[in-house]
């Protein structure tokens, strides 16, 4: 039998160490970066090991002490069970007892997975719009059983519009690491990359990664370039303060967590990214380039540094994180896909974000205030 109770963030980040890979949203550093929600470690015991954990954010519904609960990317939990029942059952009377009013996860499990060549494909098909109408590489059994558990156990499935949730990506774009070699990867790239990584080297582009103290000018020089970057495809951005704290809560757990890349030509910052790496899987966080010197390929040189780093620590994919699943060629995201899908990885769809709700009037009230949001 399976019980849950609150751990100490040390328990935590020992449990999570312990994984082969695990998101970094559920690391204990990830609450310390959303600030503006109260944090939990969660842990489920079996006797007395641990076994699973949790980071649970907590964020208060207006004018009542009640909150939703909320896993991103989470739990790490044995999610190929029969029984999910028996992990998220004892979870469930947990927050429930914390005042949650609702909980809400994203179970980090694949439904289905695209070959980058499907999706161009898919693209170039005037009859085809969403990623969906493509019949994919892989379905996964085990994805599928998730689906059916957590829909007998009451949990709900949350709409997503153009593939982007209110939470995290259903959607996401990697490339496999797993057994393959440097030559492997860029071979599995299309020519217009491959192209592009050699003219950033015929140009003399350098590529360096630091790791910025608390108050260092690396990380203001990553700003200044990202507001740009937000200024120009019109997002907006997050403050200077957020990716201090982000840097130095992820830092904190493992110096090797996270890095700031930069892609220089003749003095200038022409690219920055944020690498993040948990175990086996590294991700591409936050991205910046300059409008200027476009042509000397920054963005795409950097991106080859980060896979490199990636393949010699040993990952099994590198993740370029969300895209959404629409394939229309008048859809402005297209571009963001097209440029993911140009390094040969695979187009990913998790199951995407479930809520249960513990009281249904409450959480129905949420609902409905989020929708007028």
């Amino acid at each position: 039998m399976l019980t849950v109770r609150e751990i100490s963030e040390s328990e935590h980040l020992d449990f999570i160490r312990r994984q082969r890979s695990a998101s970094f949203l559920q690391t204990p550093g990830w609450g310390q970066v959303k600030s503006e929600w109260r944090r939990e470690s969660l842990g489920w015991f079996r006797d007395a090991e641990l076994v699973g954990a949790a980071l649970v954010l907590y964020r208060q519904l207006p004018k009542v002490r009640r909150f939703l609960a909320y896993l991103p990317e989470g739990p790490v939990i044995d999610w190929e069970t029969d029984d999910l029942a028996a992990w998220l059952e004892p979870m469930a009377v947990h927050l429930r007892g914390r005042g949650a009013f609702g909980i809400r996860m994203g179970p980090p499990v694949v439904t289905r997975r695209w070959s980058a060549a499907q999706v161009k494909e898919g693209i170039a098909d005037d009859n085809v719009r969403r990623l969906g109408e493509l019949p994919p590489l892989e379905r996964s059994t085990a994805g599928a059983r998730v689906v059916s558990q957590l829909d007998e156990l009451g949990w709900k499935p949350q709409a997503t519009e153009g593939g982007f949730a209110a939470g995290q990506p259903q959607y996401v774009f990697w490339v496999p690491l797993t057994g393959r070699t440097e030559d492997d990867v860029l071979k599995g790239m299309n020519q217009q990359w491959r192209r592009n990584i050699k003219k950033a080297a015929k140009e003399g582009v350098e590529v360096s990664t630091v790791q910025p103290g608390n108050g260092s000018a690396d990380l203001k020089r990553f700003h200044d370039l990202y507001v740009h970057t937000a200024e120009r495809d019109h997002f907006t951005p997050r403050g200077l303060a957020y990716f201090q704290t982000m840097y130095d809560a992820l830092s904190a757990e493992d110096p090797d967590r996270i890095r700031l890349w930069f892609a220089e030509h003749d003095g200038d910052l022409v690219a920055a990214t944020i690498a993040i790496r948990v175990g086996a899987h590294a991700w591409y966080s936050y991205g910046a380039s300059s409008t200027e010197k476009r042509e000397v390929r920054g963005s795409n040189a950097v991106q080859w540094a980060m896979i490199r780093d990636a393949l010699d620590a040993g990952a099994d994919v590198y993740d370029l994180r969300g895209i959404t699943d629409t394939l229309d060629s008048d859809d402005p995201h297209l571009g963001l896909i097209q440029f993911k899908v140009g390094t040969g990885g695979e187009a990913v769809e998790y199951v995407g974000e479930w809520d249960l709700p513990l009281r249904p009037l409450l959480y129905r009230a949420f609902d409905l205030y989020m929708k007028r949001k």
